[in-house]
């Protein structure tokens, strides 16, 4: 399965879906229908998934053009971004992140949603710049990042903006390894090929019990945002 945001290959019992729009791989309502048709595909096939984005880039967050333009389009890309990081938690089978490059905002979201994240050693940035680009954090990302960041780096992530990088985005909870930039895909694909052996009824009931007070969370925090959003967007 093939389309211009997003590929779904199925190889060796994992699907792989690459988000790939040649720039940033913003998180457009165009990316995020590609998205969903390729979890829709691996959901299917009932396999592990290694999401990956571009070399250099996983996704550098939300389209900014349609923030800028408003209207109903930006809340409905927001909403969309939201559920699609509910969707990544609740998913039926393991979600391997591999990030070979930046993870900012919406981008640090999806990361954080993924039940293992692989990223690679350099200069590559993982941030929810929200504050330092002039926006309250959302109720509903400040709990995705609450699930999965440290307790000591929480403040700093909702608060101060901070940049992590490979240097220090294991111990701050951001990542959970990271490996050399060649290494990447094999390492996604190896680590979710040992996630297939898992029982699926024990890790889907085990990922319920464990996720679901924090998809609660993270709705009700939406339903706020989500008012907040149609006030400013849609005047």
């Amino acid at each position: 399965m093939s389309n211009q945001l997003a590929t779904y290959e199925l190889r060796d019992g994992i699907g792989i879906v690459t988000l790939d729009d040649g720039k940033a791989n913003a998180i457009s309502l165009a990316m995020q229908a590609s998205l969903n048709s390729a979890l829709d595909q691996a959901e299917s096939d009932d396999v592990p998934v290694v999401l990956t984005g571009r070399d250099g880039i996983f996704s550098a967050g939300f389209d900014l053009k349609t923030i800028a333009a408003g209207g109903q389009d930006t809340v409905d890309m927001l909403n969309g971004g939201i559920n699609l990081a509910i969707r990544l938690l609740e998913f039926p089978r393991p979600v391997v992140a591999a990030s070979g490059g930046h993870a900012i905002a919406m981008g640090v979201f999806f990361l954080l949603s993924c039940d293992f994240r692989i990223g690679v050693r350099g200069t590559h940035r993982y941030t929810a710049n929200e504050v330092a680009i002039g926006m309250a954090m959302p109720l509903s990302t400040i709990e995705i990042l609450r699930q999965r960041v440290s307790p000591a780096a929480l403040s700093r992530a909702v608060l101060l903006a901070e940049v992590f990088g490979s240097h220090n985005a294991v111990e701050n909870g951001l990542l959970d390894s990271v490996v050399e930039p060649e290494l990447l895909m094999e390492t996604a694909l190896a680590t979710a090929a040992t996630f297939a052996s898992l029982d699926r009824a024990a890790h889907l009931h085990s990922k319920r019990r464990l996720r679901g007070p924090v998809v609660d969370a993270i709705r009700d925090g939406l339903a706020r945002d989500n008012e907040a959003w149609r006030a400013q967007f849609l005047r």
